[in-house]
């Protein structure tokens, strides 16, 4: 399969399952209505897993923009193939938080809170605080890029997928509570666009003075990521 197709379907996939749980969490009248922060951190964490498992052979699985990078930094990755996987995965993005939206449409319009509605879509602060929120981006992306580019390869096959399930969802339990964890710049700048785009009753602003932070957070934390498991791989 085409390798850039496969990064835009499978990022499709990854915003259809991710956004998907939040939306049955957060929004009113759905079956999963506040059912709480382990069903979206694992729900999370499957969203990862499903894609991967089925796109890994065709194009790495990579599905984040952050990723893409540090992969090319690190050499396992050819930068000429860069730029079409971050623009698959951001349009992948878009289309998967549209069909999030088509979906749960009715309930949409049943949740009167324009920041839940935001919250669907792209990630936010507890507490706004601009360095502090970024410092948090940049470590929960800096453990997801280390962790995976670390791992050894007889590790990374006999684990397979379950490995980045295990990863994603314990910086989710674990290092989410900050800012909502995007660790991704295409799941929250993909499906913030859509957000500003889409009609929605009661929406409010999308946010776009907060939207770089888990853009360039993740970007920083995955290069840091990166250099520094290719630093340690040799003695581990």
């Amino acid at each position: 399969m085409n390798p850039y197709l496969a990064e835009f379907v499978g990022t499709g996939i990854l915003i259809l399952l991710g956004d998907g749980v939040v939306a049955n969490v957060i929004l009113s009248k759905t079956k999963g209505n506040s059912s709480g922060w382990i069903v979206i951190t694992v729900g999370w964490a499957l969203a990862v897993f499903v894609p991967a498992t089925i796109f890994g052979a065709a194009s790495g699985a990579s599905f984040n923009p952050a990723l893409t990078i540090a992969a090319g930094v690190t050499g396992s990755t050819p930068w000429v193939q860069v730029p079409g996987y971050i623009l698959s995965q951001f349009a992948g993005a878009f289309t998967g938080a549209f069909l999030v939206w088509l979906m749960y449409k009715d309930h949409f319009d049943q949740t009167p809170d324009p920041g839940t509605q935001l919250g669907v879509f792209s990630t936010g602060p507890a507490i706004r605080n601009i360095p502090a929120n970024l410092i948090s981006e940049i470590i929960g992306t800096f453990i997801l890029v280390f962790t995976l580019f670390a791992c050894k390869a007889d590790v990374a096959t006999k684990a397979g997928n379950f490995y980045v399930w295990a990863v994603i969802c314990t910086i989710g339990i674990s290092l989410g509570g900050t800012t909502g964890y995007a660790i991704n710049p295409a799941r929250d700048l993909g499906p913030r666009i859509a957000h500003a785009l889409l009609p929605m009753k009661g929406k409010g602003g999308s946010d776009w003075g907060y939207a770089w932070v888990p853009v360039v957070g993740p970007i920083i934390g995955a290069i840091l990521g990166g250099l520094a498991a290719s630093a340690i791989k040799p003695f581990i």
